[in-house]
């Protein structure tokens, strides 16, 4: 028996390799992926190689680049973290031949797994499946980035998510999955009010129909519009939060312009091209501001155990609950078979296609 792998194997190199299935150990369970959904912007870094992984030595110990061999060379052949199977078989009581579950092992037809080193994340019944590409990791990273927020309010007093957003007015730049889905969070957990930018009408359309208001970055000075908008007092005015979620430094840029003095940028953006444009020397400096990145790898300090992966996925679920149908909807612009991977990823890498969300079959 083989598994179908997409892999990698140098730029604009996609293919669709088989491999081995491996024996089912003791303790394993294996699964037929249902479901596999693309990140764009992790994914196709790989499959453009502007990935630093492929390029320099990743220090985990000390948190650094360095000159060195790459950390993940070519040809990659775990790609993406979005993915939803159903057990086939299994040889632990901790998961049951037939539940369904969301996962991080890459786009391919099956995989076996073990429960102690790997999460299975078990889909409820009421929720679609094909939605469950979020459960495992992207609506945690939205999540995180959310509790970032709530952090930097109030510490490591944080009860709930919306901890960080409710009563605030909320800016969310950028109208990418990331983004639409933190959008929604902050929607979902009492935000004021929630406004997206993105410059694409197609994405802004998106937002809309998912009930978000939107402002076109390329039309009137949207640092204005907001400030305008949005008075707290005296020469404080803007954002209480904002979420930078396009990786772009003119992104980085309007984010900090939207902020109220003394407020903080949460920043899920992936800068592959550095952001070198970003003028510190202005807002960031003259209010006072704070950046503050939000990687899946860490919540914030001093709020684990108690916030975890599993309760990110969670608050995913429920965000899911609510809000499915239309992400269904609107969000899932493509749905694939995994033998056209290839294809698709080299399309949308080589721009000669343009989706929010693909989402691989089988």
């Amino acid at each position: 028996m083989r598994d179908r792998v997409v892999a990698v194997s140098g730029p604009g190199r996609v293919e669709l390799v088989e491999q081995d299935v491996p024996a089912l150990p003791e303790g394993g369970f294996r699964v037929e992926t249902l479901f596999s959904g693309v990140s764009a912007g992790t994914e196709l870094s790989f499959v453009k190689g502007t990935n630093p992984y492929l390029n320099v030595t990743w220090n985990a110990a000390l948190g650094l680049f360095q000159p060195g061999e790459a950390s993940t060379p070519y040809p990659v052949t775990r790609l993406g973290y979005m993915q939803v199977g159903r057990v086939v078989e299994s040889r632990t009581p901790a998961v049951a031949v037939g539940a369904v579950g969301a996962m991080t092992y890459g786009h391919r037809s099956g995989y076996v797994a073990d429960p102690l080193a790997e999460r299975f994340v078990p889909l409820p019944d009421d929720l679609d499946p094909m939605l469950g590409v979020y459960v495992a990791h992207m609506g945690p990273i939205c999540a995180n980035g959310v509790l970032h927020a709530a952090a930097d309010l109030c510490g490591t007093d944080v009860r709930s998510l919306g901890d960080g957003v409710r009563g605030r007015r909320v800016a969310v730049v950028g109208s990418g999955v990331v983004a639409l889905l933190t959008a929604l969070f902050a929607k979902r957990h009492g935000a004021a009010s929630v406004v997206v930018l993105d410059p694409t009408p197609q994405r802004r359309a998106v937002a809309e129909a998912l009930g978000l208001e939107t402002l076109d970055p390329d039309a009137d000075d949207p640092a204005v519009v907001l400030k305008t908008r949005w008075h707290h007092a005296a020469g404080d005015r803007g954002a209480d939060v904002v979420f930078q979620c396009r990786g772009q430094a003119w992104a980085l840029h309007l984010a900090l312009r939207l902020l109220r003095p003394q407020g903080t940028v949460i920043d899920l953006a992936f800068y592959q091209a550095g952001a070198d444009a970003v003028r510190f020397g202005e807002e960031f400096h003259h209010n006072g501001l704070s950046l503050r990145c939000a990687q899946i790898g860490r919540v914030p300090r001093g709020l684990a155990p108690v916030w975890d992966r599993e309760r990110l996925s969670a608050e995913t679920i429920e965000l899911l609950r609510q809000y499915g149908d239309q992400i269904r909807k609107h969000l899932v612009t493509a749905v694939e078979p995994l033998a056209e991977a290839p294809r698709v990823l080299t399309d949308l890498a080589e721009r000669r296609r343009s989706e929010l969300q693909v989402i691989f079959t089988g």
